[in-house]
């Protein structure tokens, strides 16, 4: 293979209860990626559309990932890359992840597809690392991986790709408003009582369950975040309005999506999805600040070849 085209999807982590643990590939927005051998053994980014972003191969996140591919696995080619940007940067989307694990999977696949899902992973981590300064891996596992995944453990790193009921539906909203991972992860406690723990322990075991059992009343019952969510809500311009709103028109939960400031909810069926999606947009509209809408199933296969 000389040359693909994929596409990488916008990932929600945290899903409220599973802080830096739970993750979901979304699957109408993303990234599209170009890649194409070289026989000049450099990687080089030709263009970037859709947000701006740098064309150094060393800071660029999915460049550096491309590169140390190349290098590991002493490739006799080098790579062109092209970016596309679906989404916006900084959103709580996953935007650096969606680079990040699209350029390892597009490498791998000029490489011969010699490494493996978690190996990817690892390598996409390198790429958030640049972009972002800490090699989290929720969202580009989810991206890797597709569906829902958890991070078991990170020494050594131990990913669990789990079910998806088929009825579960995304609703998120985006407010134009820019929320740094920095400041995000400032505001977090640096202690939690044993009782606080002891029950969002209990509410990520739940939603495993629940998306084990089709169960959809226990997915709502444990998409409940005490211990994040209550500080950082405080970044984000009425998030209390547009939560209340999701799960008043039906939403099984709602929450904050990676650090923000996009607000997630997750629906079972079309048919909540649409009111839950109004009733958002109801709550947002005469805010004064701009904000983008998404609907979207759960992506099951994350990163594809689509050229």
């Amino acid at each position: 293979m000389d040359y693909l085209k994929i596409f990488s999807p916008a990932t929600v982590a945290n899903v409220s209860c599973g802080y830096d643990s739970l993750g979901f590939a979304v699957d109408a927005i993303g990234d599209e990626m170009t890649f194409t051998k070289t026989p000049n053994l450099e990687v080089e980014i030709t263009n970037i559309t859709g947000a701006d972003l740098t064309y150094d191969v060393d800071k660029n996140a999915a460049s550096a990932v491309v590169k140390k591919m190349l290098l590991e696995a002493k490739a006799n080619f080098g790579v062109q890359l092209t970016i596309h940007k679906g989404f916006s940067p900084g959103s709580g989307l996953g935007s650096s992840a969606a680079s990040a694990a699209g350029a390892a999977f597009g490498a791998n696949q000029l490489l011969g597809n010699i490494y493996s899902e978690l190996e990817l992973t690892k390598f996409a981590m390198f790429g958030e690392e640049v972009a972002c300064g800490s090699a989290i891996a929720d969202n580009v596992a989810a991206a890797v991986y597709g569906g829902f995944v958890l991070i078991r453990s990170y020494e050594p790193l131990e990913i669990i790709k789990l079910p998806v009921p088929n009825e579960l539906r995304l609703v998120a909203i985006h407010p134009q408003i820019e929320v740094k991972t920095k400041d995000a992860r400032a505001v977090l406690p640096k202690e939690i009582l044993l009782k606080d723990a002891v029950t969002q322990w209990a509410n990520v075991g739940g939603l495993i369950s629940g998306l084990h059992s089709n169960d959809y009343n226990l997915i709502s019952n444990s998409l409940v975040d005490i211990i994040v969510e209550p500080h950082r809500k405080k970044l984000i311009p009425y998030f209390d309005k547009v939560k209340n709103a999701a799960i008043k028109a039906g939403a099984l939960g709602a929450g904050i999506s990676g650090s923000g400031p996009t607000i997630f909810a997750l629906c079972k069926g079309d048919e909540v999805q649409k009111e839950v999606y109004n009733a958002i947009e109801k709550s947002y509209r005469d805010k004064g600040i701009d904000f983008e809408l998404y609907t979207s199933k759960v992506n099951p296969e994350g990163i594809k070849i689509i050229d």
